[in-house]
């Protein structure tokens, strides 16, 4: 008898679990998984878009500086980026800075973008730290590979600066493909990936929110090492012109300021906003806000200098302060107050009036300042973060010295160096191969007739404005 009452149990729990079991699969089956948040993937993609339009903007803050005849030249350094970075980065260069792999470099599960989707988290399941699941949890994962693209594209672009009037074209090209390869992306997984061995996302914990070290300190250095190895323009320093066009310097430096909110601000990933402690947060607001405040005082302290010391504040010297003080305020920006963003832009444009002139005296033909302003702003904004950072305004960050952490300047310093090993070393090496494989330099004869009609075969105006050479 008992035996019947457990079989007639069983078949009738059999009975009634079957339709609840398809209940409950049919339940899980239809639980959709995470989706974008529609406000952040658009602030997202619009400060992509903005960054993208910081390389033309440098492209005619750069172009204003040089002589007529290389202003296609000097333009196309920069825009050549958007075509070269615009591809190798998704064959592998995001794959190598941001793909789980070694503390100083990204694996190749990424290549071509493998399984970079629309997915918005879960994608770094299984790797170290493991807390750590994504990048940006309310964007698609394509949405951040494309806003981190427009970073590896600006960065080599930088570095045309100091090469400018004398570099083939053709050199050029081959210099920024193997130096997004191998100086950017170790650089950028070391300081910003999953695992890194400079981040936050379990590595020694440097600051840099939007690129101090990543981008400019590592442009900066290069910059300085290939004006060396490059040698000086064949007019340096006895016969150098002025800015052929400063108000394409003013309109450069313009469009500038107004990418580098999508620099900073979009460095957030996020507009939404948050709590630390008993203080509201929201580091894209506070980021913005800081851009603008330090670029603003970087032009300002610029222009008191020239005023003080030349008699006559120079609209080139506006647009170079401002410059300043964005590249300090870049690794500061979503972890300072106003007031700190304010004094980073008057430190970093006074450190950078003086590095410029220290740089003449030494005769180094870095010909459009990128290390002054880029290198040295980097340095001292990267400084000036372990210095003025407080988890007040991002609780994801750190307090810096003025909070009583004083061992975080320790690990800027650390950042610092390895930074500018990286760079220098990597640079050289670069150069070197370059110099014994295709070469650097155009002829002498090039260099003096011109770039843009030597390199490019058109010149940027017709020769009723062109101060083209012949030689003969």
């Amino acid at each position: 008898m008992l035996k019947k009452v457990v079989m007639i149990g069983v078949i009738t729990l059999l009975l009634l679990g079957g339709p609840l079991m398809g209940d409950a699969l049919a339940q899980a089956a239809a639980t959709p998984p995470p989706t974008a948040d529609t406000g952040d993937t658009a602030f997202m993609l619009i400060s992509a878009a903005l960054v993208l339009l910081m390389t033309p903007g440098l492209a005619f803050f750069y172009g204003g500086f040089v002589r007529s005849r290389n202003i296609l030249n000097t333009l196309m350094m920069s825009f050549v980026l958007m075509a070269i970075v615009g591809v190798t980065w998704v064959l592998w260069g995001y794959s190598l800075s941001f793909a789980p792999g070694t503390p100083f470099i990204g694996g190749l599960q990424w290549l071509g973008l493998n399984g970079v989707g629309l997915d918005v988290t879960g994608y770094l399941q299984g790797s170290n730290p493991p807390e750590v699941v994504s990048y940006a949890g309310t964007i698609p994962h394509q949405a951040f590979m494309i806003y981190q693209a427009m970073f590896a594209i600006i960065t080599p672009a930088l570095i045309s600066g100091a090469i400018a009037e004398r570099m083939s074209f053709k050199a050029y090209a081959l210099f920024v493909l193997l130096w997004s390869t191998f100086i950017y992306t170790p650089l950028a997984h070391m300081v910003w990936a999953k695992g890194g061995f400079l981040g936050l996302y379990g590595g020694l914990g440097a600051l840099d929110f939007a690129g101090g070290t990543v981008v400019h300190i590592s442009s900066g250095v290069s910059a300085l090492v290939a004006a060396i190895v490059l040698g000086p323009r064949k007019s340096h320093p006895d016969r150098l012109s002025p800015p052929h066009n400063v108000p394409f310097i003013l309109l450069g430096a313009g469009l500038l300021w107004f990418g580098w909110f999508g620099f900073n601000a979009g460095s957030a990933l996020s507009i939404a906003s948050g709590t630390s402690g008993n203080f509201v947060t929201n580091a894209a607001t506070t980021a913005f806000v800081a851009t603008n405040t330090s670029a603003a005082a970087g032009a300002l302290m610029w222009l008191i200098l020239e005023a003080a010391l030349r008699g006559k504040p120079t609209a080139v010297g506006a647009a170079t302060g401002a410059v300043a003080g964005l590249v300090g305020i870049t690794p500061a920006a979503g972890f300072v107050t106003p007031l700190s963003a304010i004094l980073i832009g008057f430190i970093t444009s006074f450190v950078c009036f003086y590095a410029v002139s220290f740089k003449h005296k030494l005769k180094v033909d870095d010909a459009l300042d990128t290390y002054p302003v880029h290198g040295v702003g980097g340095t001292v904004g990267a400084i000036l973060t372990a210095i003025f950072a407080t988890l007040e305004v991002n609780s994801a960050g750190k307090n810096g010295v003025l909070k009583g952490n004083f061992s975080e300047l320790g690990v800027e310093l650390v950042a610092i160096i390895i930074a500018y090993v990286i760079a220098a070393v990597g640079t050289w090496i670069i150069l070197k191969i370059i110099e014994a494989t295709v070469g650097l330099r155009v002829k002498e004869e090039a260099e003096y007739q011109g770039l843009d009609i030597n390199e490019h075969g058109e010149e940027g105006y017709n020769s009723e404005f062109s101060d083209r050479v012949n030689v003969s």
